[in-house]
């Protein structure tokens, strides 16, 4: 979702985020490292290149493709894991935004599966999404055909999910007296 899957270049929520912390006077660049398809594992191996980044701040979104593809629960926290207390080791501002499954995962599954990113959270005390398709999925317009990846508007409301969530955290440049 973070590379902006099945959207044009220019509407990926990193897009869209970027605009809004613009429009609300923030000094801060988004760089959007989202691959599509990307695991955890893809994560944990691509660790050293956000670090090497030094950015303000992560925000960890990761977890999606690990389910979809019914990957082991206890292998996709431990990626995750990795994940936040590597950059958090680093020195770094992170959130962690959660995804959950469709249904027909099943309910012990997608349970468990959903437990990862509140055990993370709590673990390293980091801000947590719960769901980022919060206000998208289901909502007419804002999924693909796939019911897994955002349109452009479905988009343009998790930018506003994820601003809400990283806002806390940001500081807005001093403004200069006249």
């Amino acid at each position: 979702m973070t590379a902006g899957y099945g959207t044009e270049p220019g509407q990926s929520y990193p897009d869209y985020l970027q605009r809004l912390l613009d429009e609300e006077h923030y000094g801060y660049r988004v760089v959007n490292l989202g691959i599509s398809g990307n695991t955890t594992k893809d994560g944990v191996e691509r660790l050293k290149d956000v670090i090497a980044l030094k950015p303000a701040l992560v925000i960890v979104e990761f977890g999606g493709n690990d389910g979809l593809r019914g990957l082991p629960i206890t292998s996709t926290r431990e990626n995750l894991d990795n994940i936040v207390h590597g950059l958090k080791q680093s020195g770094m501002k992170v959130v962690l935004a959660g995804i959950t499954l469709p249904p027909n995962y099943g309910a012990d599954y997608i349970e468990q599966f959903n437990k990862n990113y509140i055990l993370i959270a709590r673990k390293y005390k980091v801000p947590m999404l719960p769901f980022l398709l919060q206000g998208v999925y289901g909502v007419p317009g804002s999924m693909q055909p796939d019911q897994t990846h955002a349109t452009a508007k479905g988009n343009e409301q998790v930018a506003r999910n994820v601003l809400a969530l990283v806002s806390p955290l940001l500081k807005k440049p001093q403004s200069k007296a006249s």
